[in-house]
């Protein structure tokens, strides 16, 4: 062994003093999976930085749908290599709002900080080192080498750039390190200087290459000449190295990430190379994105709520609805999907690529997603509604859930009104949080309105036909009559006092009526729910029970 190969030994050994796990090792504990023809192994790679945004919770249920409806594997992976804005708890967090919405994770860690699956650790911080066994062999092979420069050289070797209008970063002649003696390095690592290890890129960005993206198709992007930091001074390596290492050793085949990644592609393809490995299939989403102004921005983690997943969950909207909504996002024929099968599990619904290429991003919009929660929630069983409730309640708003568990029987009784049969179908409700309006005034303590107030809702009515009106219906209120008897009764007092019984009738001949039987029963309505807009005021009165419904009659009487 000549001097110069003592050297570079000597200068290997230092950067990595430790005995690092053999590669073929490596390669033995993490055997190919044996899967069904066409299965796609799919994750999702969040970094514990805080909250589950709902961009991650869309590309998530995206990334699950796609595994799963192939019969293959969807998994959790925490890349927390960034140890300076890791935030404590925010994996267990992250595991637990999957879980929440109903992604179903193969492997990874669960809500209860446990591991499941065979190729773990799922934690990248736990996987150094493998990542340091993978980087020493690029050194090895002159494809990596150590950098010293500092974050003010670096941001100094910038501020040039920008000054010259040149392309940033550490390349060409900007990489200063990339020429280094091995005497020069070996005397930086005995003064102990902090030091990376970059990437020796063998790319030219002259070159265009085509890179086949599976939502955007083939784009020609310029081949990747960055010496890119592959592990830093603290030991752990970056995103770029370690999400290839892993996505080979876990068997990844489809990543679907946003678009803000679609330009590293190219230098993540010659990480592959390098290994000899085969990369898994690229899919670029574009991010949700709202309305500012009269212009599009994507959702903001730090200025915009509604990106946290936990917004959704405090407004209570139910986590089917939010997926369902999400789904209507990815792809544009869940609607038409859900309408021809109102009774289907969403997850018999089939995702596709081609459906999900949209360069220009889903725009969130609320108004959408309150119909779509309406609709879910009046596919809901009275039992549904008010288990699903209370657990919210019981989170959210303990008032309410002491009130729901406290009259648990006609709270259900109140949530079955139109719920469940054939014929109209309630969807007052698009979120949990909408109970407590719609529960008040079935209850006396909460059902405050005052005479003078009920009157006023009922301005467009005479007061001596109200007294009438009430008072003839009080005469002849029986609480056993079936829904027909019942509005016929309404009819023929409506007609005593100058109603047209049907709308029909009033258009016939409009001067005749004061109104039709609609404004007869907007009084009993009012008198007892302080609405002008209810459920089924047959079946109101009928949970409310006689002696509620006499008492709050009577007050206008």
């Amino acid at each position: 062994m000549d001097e110069r190969e003592k050297i570079v030994q000597e200068v290997r050994a230092r950067m990595f003093p430790e005995i690092l796990p053999a590669i073929h090792d490596i390669e033995k504990n993490y055997p190919p999976r044996h899967l069904p023809a066409g299965a796609r192994v799919t994750r999702i790679a969040p970094s514990p930085t805080g909250f589950l945004h709902v961009g991650g919770l869309y590309t998530a249920l995206i990334s699950e749908r796609l595994a799963h409806q192939t019969g293959g594997i969807f998994y959790l992976r925490i890349e927390d290599t960034d140890k300076k804005r890791e935030v404590p708890g925010a994996s267990a967090l992250i595991a637990a709002s999957l879980a929440q919405y109903g992604i179903i994770i193969d492997e990874g860690q669960t809500p209860a900080g446990q591991e499941i699956g065979p190729y773990g650790p799922y934690t990248q911080s736990a996987r150094a080192p493998i990542y340091a066994a993978y980087i020493k062999s690029l050194l090895e092979r002159g494809l990596a080498y150590p950098c010293f420069c500092t974050h003010e050289e670096t941001e100094a070797m910038r501020a040039q750039q920008e000054l010259g209008r040149m392309r940033l970063g550490y390349y060409g002649r900007w990489a200063v390190c990339r020429t280094r003696s091995p005497d020069d390095v070996l005397e930086a690592l005995k003064k102990n200087t902090p030091f990376a290890i970059r990437f020796r890129s063998p790319g030219d960005f002259n070159n265009k290459i085509a890179v086949v993206d599976l939502l955007r198709g083939t784009r020609e992007l310029s081949e990747n000449d960055q010496d890119i930091v592959l592990m830093k001074s603290d030991g752990l390596p970056t995103y770029h190295l370690a999400h290839v290492v892993d996505d080979h050793l876990m068997g990844t085949t489809h990543v679907i990430r946003g678009d803000e990644w679609l330009s590293s592609v190219t230098l993540h393809m010659q990480l592959f190379e390098m290994f000899s490995w085969i990369p898994p299939q690229y899919g670029h989403i574009a991010p949700i994105q709202k309305m500012d102004g009269g212009s599009k921005r994507k959702l903001s983690k730090r200025h915009d709520p509604e990106a946290s997943v936990s917004f959704y969950d405090e407004r209570g909207y139910p986590p089917a609805a939010v997926i369902e909504y999400l789904l209507n996002l990815a792809n544009s024929n869940f609607e038409d999907w859900r309408r021809a099968q109102p009774d289907e599990d969403s997850r018999t619904f089939i995702l596709t690529f081609e459906k999900l290429a949209n360069p220009s991003g889903a725009l969130f919009d609320f108004m959408k997603l309150n119909d779509i929660s309406k609709d879910v929630v009046a596919r809901f069983s009275a039992e549904e509604v008010y288990e699903q409730g209370v657990a919210w309640a019981r989170r959210h708003n303990s008032g309410l859930a002491e009130r729901m568990e406290r009259n648990s029987e006609y709270t259900q009784k109140i949530f079955g009104i139109e719920r469940g049969g054939t014929g109209k179908i309630r969807k007052d409700i698009a979120k949990w949080s909408d109970l407590k309006g719609e529960l008040e005034y079935f209850f006396d303590d909460s059902f405050q309105e005052s005479r003078a107030e009920l009157l006023q809702i009922l301005f467009d009515s005479e007061q001596d036909d109200i007294k009438k009106i009430i008072a003839s219906f009080l005469d002849g209120y029986d609480e056993g009559d079936a829904s027909h008897a019942w509005f016929e009764k309404i009819q023929e007092i409506a007609a005593r006092y100058g109603y047209a019984k049907s709308a029909k009738e009033y258009k016939a001949d409009p001067e005749t009526y004061k109104g039709t039987v609609a404004d007869v029963a907007k009084i009993f309505r009012v008198a007892l729910t302080g609405r002008t807009q209810t459920p089924d005021l047959y079946s109101i009165m009928q949970v409310m029970g006689k002696e509620r419904v006499l008492k709050r009659l009577s007050a206008l009487a």
